[in-house]
């Protein structure tokens, strides 16, 4: 399947959190197809003074959506991300954006845990913009 996922640091060396995450998605998960430019843009949902590095990917995986979700997770903490799915400054956030299988039609996900498409997506200039950009 073809995933996008959007990742995003805004703890530094961001850059360094963004490659390494980049290198061990591709070790791990798939091969990446496209990476976007990098955006910048200020937290949403909380107060901070540390600005985000965000991009998106274009990752082609055997993996399911779930597997895929374990491992970015796992790669999250191993980056030294400690708390998720709270709004606090972090080394990295790797999140599934859209799925879409061989045939190119868009996979649905409502899981506890895991909602692909992602929800919220469309209220995110920081995901629709490199998203945009991997889709072109």
């Amino acid at each position: 399947m073809i995933v996008y996922l959007s990742l995003g640091s805004n703890l530094h060396p961001r850059h360094h959190y963004i490659d390494e995450a980049c290198q061990q998605i591709e070790e791990r998960c798939g091969e990446i197809l496209h990476r976007s430019h990098d955006f910048y843009s200020m937290p949403q949902g909380y107060e901070s003074n540390h600005e985000y590095l965000n991009i998106c990917l274009k990752l082609r995986t055997d993996l399911s959506p779930i597997a895929l979700l374990r491992l970015t997770q796992q790669i999250e903490r191993e980056l030294g991300r400690t708390v998720k799915n709270h709004y606090q400054d972090r080394t990295i956030d790797i999140d599934l954006i859209q799925a879409f299988d061989e045939q190119g039609q868009e996979i649905k996900v409502a899981a506890n845990d895991l909602t692909l498409p992602h929800e919220k997506m469309q209220e995110r200039e920081f995901v629709m913009i490199p998203l945009k950009e991997c889709k072109d």
